[in-house]
């Protein structure tokens, strides 16, 4: 928990007055975004201006796009790329496999595989380590994109929250990397982590997604010429933003949503909401009640594609073991509130 409160690097403005959040004005959050943006100012700043500099390139083929391409067939394509490829990626990738490690890899070339499934949009770095820290801290001063900040606090977490801290010792910045040093990410040293002030390198991370991008336009442009290609990268320009806003929703806009018989994590305000987890999987309570777990869809209605593709991937080898907390959710938490409930009907 120490390590985690000082791992991430602090705003200018703090993350606490008087050991309580402190939730800076708009033009604070103004400020730190666009210095943290600045590369002439400092080089270290690299990372969150190639987070942001990739999704507004992904603005061009969104608008042309809409200018160009804007069809009903086409909408509905990138629409399910959008919201439900992307979002299950997302899930499957970032979210149980980068951060929580909720399944392993039977061999690297897997990782790869799933790693690239789709055009590539976030840095490993910018969403793993702090992903770390929101769970540790939910809701807490430190929390990168804590909802009680607002949600201006949370769009723009992954510049002015989220980097990692600029300095780390040697031995802190290693505990660092053995987060990452599963995820296929190319590492730096620790004098190249004090130059760049990131784990990954600029290089390999232009290269990763320039690559990236090259083979998935080039495969879409194979299957339906430049209309398709530009629907998908619109869909995931679309998506680049879209996500940014999920954490504020998915912990009830800093109000207590959380629903009787529905949300059982009671420790922060995360709720299962029925359209990230109908279209991805990500039941956000139920995943903050077993973190690690690869399976976040538990009761009938609470579909998970995510939980689906891992269990094909397992069936076809490429996936050698996973962490299921089914059982544990119905024998710790729903099996007694259906009894409760039916005691006090009896009683009534």
């Amino acid at each position: 928990m120490a390590f985690l409160q000082h791992v991430l690097h602090p705003p200018a403005y703090g993350f606490t007055r008087g050991q309580m959040l402190y939730v800076p004005t708009g033009k604070e959050l103004a400020r730190e975004f666009f210095s943290r943006l600045n590369c002439f100012k400092d080089r270290r700043n690299w990372l969150p201006l190639f987070g942001w500099g990739s999704s507004f390139l992904l603005t061009i083929p969104f608008f042309w796009f809409l200018t160009h391409h804007l069809t009903l067939n086409y909408f509905i394509i990138g629409f399910f790329y959008s919201m439900v490829v992307l979002g299950t990626h997302g899930t499957i990738w970032y979210h149980r496999y980068c951060t929580h490690r909720a399944y392993q890899f039977s061999h690297p070339v897997w990782r790869f595989l799933v790693r690239n499934l789709v055009v590539k949009i976030i840095p490993e770095e910018t969403y793993v380590v702090s992903h770390h820290v929101h769970h540790q801290m939910a809701e807490q001063p430190g929390d990168p994109y804590n909802v009680n900040g607002g949600w201006w606090y949370c769009f723009l977490a992954d510049v002015i929250h989220q980097p990692i801290a600029r300095d780390l010792s040697e031995q802190d910045y290693h505990r660092v990397v053995k987060m990452m040093d599963h995820t296929g990410v190319i590492t730096n040293s620790y004098p190249q982590y004090l130059k760049w002030g990131s784990v990954c390198h600029p290089v390999y991370t232009l290269l990763a997604f320039s690559l990236n991008w090259l083979f998935w336009y080039g495969v879409f442009y194979l299957l339906g010429g430049h209309g398709l290609a530009i629907t998908i990268f619109a869909s995931a320009g679309f998506w680049a933003f879209g996500v940014r806003t999920f954490n504020f929703d998915g912990h009830g806009a800093g109000k207590d949503k959380r629903r009787e018989g529905v949300d059982f994590n009671r420790k922060d305000l995360s709720i299962n909401q029925l359209w990230p987890g109908l279209v991805t999987g990500e039941w956000h309570n139920n995943h903050h009640l077993f973190p690690n777990g690869a399976r976040a869809g538990f009761l009938p209605y609470q579909l998970d594609y995510a939980w689906y593709f891992i269990l094909v991937l397992k069936a076809v080898g490429g996936i050698s073991s996973y962490r299921d907390y089914k059982e544990q959710f119905m024998t710790l938490y729903y099996e007694p509130y259906k009894n409760q409930k039916a005691l006090s009907l009896n009683q009534v």
